[in-house]
């Protein structure tokens, strides 16, 4: 994974080379419609402080739980005994994304979706609440998060997810056999460059024209980067955009030609 110093850099340079997030100059009419209906949207929904209330209370959570990480790990838990407002603190999506996700599911309204990490819940909580008619199936690879984000559904009432606990190798491909299409995957459970690859073809081989997969922290190190940049080429991928902590892939035929967008947020 980058330093911290090599992330802000990179950082830099993408604030500096993106587009300025106000849908000007953007020639895609998709891409301006997902600026200004989706990714500008400034309305406080009401999930918004509900769902928030829950991270606080996570954040002050002092249970000592044994976890086990199947993928590249916490960037600052070495310990498989953690404490759950650390992973809250360290490993939660911020407001800032997790929000936006709720509004892409609430704008786009698609009927089947996978997340890979659910770690505490949140992210999960936000896709749920996007669409009551979606249906939600959110992995976790740990026994004891799994059961802390089942807590948080339970206190949230939501209805419309199923969480599939298990080592993502193990429990994907028997998940997307049983729901044969996918309209929108979050990937956030292995920062490493081949599971991340082998996920992303594997939601494609269940993808339809309108399916949007998004992966998470996709300038964390070289190897999501390699990953990232892979992805981009293949044939099936037509529009990406590049929020820096955050990619969306879009698996469209009605866009004629590969377009590849960077935008501040």
């Amino acid at each position: 994974m980058y330093s911290t110093f090599q992330l802000t850099k990179k950082f830099i340079q993408y604030f500096l080379t993106a587009s300025n997030g106000k849908g000007h100059g953007v020639h895609s009419p998709f891409v301006y419609n997902f600026i200004e209906k989706v990714l500008t949207d400034k309305k406080e929904y009401t999930c918004y402080s509900t769902i928030e209330a829950q991270r606080k209370i996570l954040l002050q959570d002092e249970t000592v739980i044994e976890v086990e990480d199947f993928g590249a790990g916490s960037t600052v838990i070495k310990t498989n005994k953690r404490v759950v407002k650390k992973i809250a603190a360290s490993s939660l999506k911020s407001k800032k994304f997790a929000q936006l996700l709720y509004r892409i599911v609430q704008y786009y309204q698609p009927k089947t979706i996978v997340e890979l990490g659910t770690s505490l819940g949140i992210t999960s909580s936000y896709l749920a609440a996007g669409s009551t008619t979606t249906k939600l199936f959110t992995s976790e690879g740990s026994a004891n998060i799994a059961a802390k984000a089942t807590q948080i559904f339970t206190n949230l009432k939501y209805t419309n997810l199923t969480l599939v606990e298990g080592d993502f190798a193990k429990t994907l491909p028997p998940l997307l056999s049983s729901l044969q299409e996918i309209d929108l995957a979050f990937i956030d459970g292995n920062h490493k460059k081949e599971p991340t690859l082998n996920y992303f073809h594997q939601l494609l081989q269940h993808s339809t024209n309108s399916t949007i997969l998004i992966f998470d922290d996709i300038h964390w190190s070289a190897e999501m980067e390699a990953a990232w940049e892979q992805i981009k080429k293949h044939a099936k991928v037509t529009l990406t955009i590049d929020l820096f902590f955050i990619g969306l892939v879009f698996i469209n035929t009605d866009f004629k030609e590969k377009q590849h967008f960077k935008i501040r947020f």
